[in-house]
């Protein structure tokens, strides 16, 4: 048998392209380019930088100077919703905000006494004390800003103009507004530190003249009237008796759960507190009863003597006292003389012309005492404690409440009064029951696996690359796949004359084929020689359908519509 030999017929890209419809040649089209797009826009968003928070709550001016700033050391930015937040990518945030604060930015839009170095040559007086004013009411916002609590802050100052009249000056007033972040408050030590900053910060200012008000308006500080309200004394006061009472609640929790157990006891205390001060004062003098006892406070003394030649002229005026004087008497007549002539002198006088007085102040004995009365003193105390019942466990593993017995009831009744004190007189009350406590079985929600929030947040990170992956996936096995399927089974452009020279080989084949007679005999050799030349044949015809298969479908459709090859 000779065979034929002839190349196989390899069609191009071109002429499948050609043999294509036109409508699967559009759909390849489609695909590919759908396909070369979602690989794009995967490297992309896979190359995508991530952005950070540069600078947040920026005033405009500041905002501007740093948006151009970034323009000119080329660092991409964009703005968060809102224009709330400069953005930058997270590799560049720290580099940038290095060089943002060497260059001075931003600037802040509180200024304070750097604006005392901008004065101008010509400024008023008036003009001078304002920009005080401003650098001052900047500093105290700078200070306060700094809590932790505050997010933003304004301070008003009301500085009169003084005179020379000390009576008629005014003393100077603040006001300050605060927005606090979001959860966050003052306590009572806060608002007292905010207000003794500026008071401190402002000559002559009284704490009392500083008012704090937060973004909704309610005040924070205490009225200057000293009226307290609900935020003055009273606050203070209420806040001391929940402290008390907290106090008495858990002196009895703690007494009384090592022997119930920590969940089996429910407390609370009413306490009544006296807040009312009282001051007695009292004086008591003491009479001097005796001279030992007695304190001098001041003695004076005065004494006057006259020598005899110094009497003064004495007697009636007239002729009888110029006469001279008679003869001396006798010792016995001179005490009665003496005495006369006293009397006729003036009244009053001494012996000799002597005076003495002697006046002695003393002290009386007198004792102030003042008593001031404590604030806060406890005046009744009530309280109430509930005791749940003993649960025990049976042998057969069942749950049983036992109810208390009285005495145990009575020495926990004992103990709760001995732990807050208590006092009959003051009328103090302590009221012990024992019940048993409703066991609230907590529902637990089954969050299913694909709900929780870290499958969720895993699930959002991961969504745009798999979306991208399971799209290209689609657009290939969909679109692309059945596209380059059917070139391969499309007719080429010629298909006619493929098909023809296919069959011509075929008929080639066949007639190449001798016809030999059937030789006689034992028949082995004959039978192998027909065996070997059909299965070559029927090889030949294999490796044809393997390297042309669209010539052998042609034939083999031909043959199936009975039309004789040409």
């Amino acid at each position: 048998m000779s065979a034929v030999a002839t190349l196989p017929v390899n069609p191009t890209l071109a002429q499948r392209l050609a043999g294509l419809e036109q409508g699967q040649r559009l759909r390849l089209a489609i695909g590919i380019v759908l396909f070369v797009a979602i690989g794009i826009v995967g490297l992309v968003m896979g190359r995508q930088a991530e952005w950070r928070v540069l600078y947040s709550n920026l005033a405009d001016k500041d905002g501007g100077a740093v948006v151009a700033q970034l323009s000119t050391l080329n660092v991409p930015y964009k703005h968060s919703e809102g224009g709330g937040a400069i953005l930058v990518p997270a590799d560049r945030v720290h580099d940038v905000r290095l060089k943002l604060a060497a260059l001075g930015l931003p600037k802040g839009s509180v200024n304070g006494f750097e604006m005392m170095e901008s004065n101008r040559f010509g400024m008023t007086q008036f003009q001078e004390r304002l920009t005080f004013q401003r650098g001052l009411e900047g500093e105290l916002t700078r200070s306060i800003q700094a809590l932790s609590s505050v997010q933003n802050a304004r301070v008003h100052l009301a500085l009169p103009n003084q005179n020379g009249f000390f009576r008629e000056q005014q003393k100077p007033s603040a006001s300050v507004l605060l927005s606090l972040h979001p959860g966050r408050n003052l306590d009572r030590a806060q608002l007292a530190g905010i207000v003794h900053l500026v008071a401190s910060s402002v000559p002559e200012m009284s704490p009392t003249a500083v008012s704090v008000l937060d973004d909704s308006g309610k005040l924070l500080s205490t009225p200057s009237d000293g009226s307290g309200g609900v935020l003055g004394v009273d606050a203070e006061q209420l806040k001391y008796v929940r402290q008390v009472e907290q106090q008495y609640s858990q002196r009895i929790l703690d007494i009384l759960e090592p022997i119930v157990g920590r969940a089996n006891v429910k407390a609370q205390v009413t306490a009544e507190l006296d807040f009312s001060q009282t001051e007695s004062t009292t004086e008591s003098h003491k009479p001097n009863q005796t001279a030992d006892s007695s304190a001098i406070r001041s003695q004076q003394l005065v004494e006057s003597t006259n020598a005899a030649g110094n009497t003064p002229p004495s007697g009636v005026p007239g002729a009888t006292t110029n006469q001279p004087p008679g003869a001396a008497a006798a010792p016995i007549n001179g005490a009665a003389q003496t005495l006369a002539a006293g009397a006729a002198g003036g009244q009053g006088a001494l012996a000799g012309g002597g005076k003495r007085e002697s006046i002695i102040n003393y002290e009386v004995d007198k004792t102030i005492r003042v008593v001031k009365g404590a604030s806060g003193l406890v005046k009744r105390i009530n309280a109430a404690v509930v005791v749940n019942n003993n649960v025990t466990t049976n042998d057969k593993g069942k749950v049983v409440s036992t109810p208390l017995t009285d005495a145990q009831i009575e020495k926990m009744t004992a103990l709760v009064r001995e732990t807050v004190g208590f006092n009959k007189d003051r009328g103090d009350s302590v009221n012990l029951l024992n019940a048993a406590f409703v066991d609230e079985k907590v529902a637990v929600l089954d969050v299913p696996f694909y709900r929780q929030p870290e499958v969720v947040d895993l699930a959002r990170s991961f969504a745009w690359p798999l979306g991208t992956l399971a799209f290209g996936a689609l657009v290939l096995m969909g679109v692309i796949r059945p596209a380059i399927k059917a070139m391969g089974t499309a007719p080429v452009a010629g298909g006619v004359v493929g098909s023809d020279m296919q069959m011509n080989q075929l008929d080639a084949m066949e007639s190449d084929m001798p016809e030999r007679p059937q030789l006689t005999g034992p028949g082995t050799a004959n039978d192998a020689a027909q065996v070997s030349a059909g299965e070559k044949q029927l090889e030949d015809a294999r490796q044809l359908t393997r390297d042309n298969p669209a010539a052998v479908a042609n034939i083999i459709k031909a043959w199936m519509n009975g039309e004789a090859p040409a």
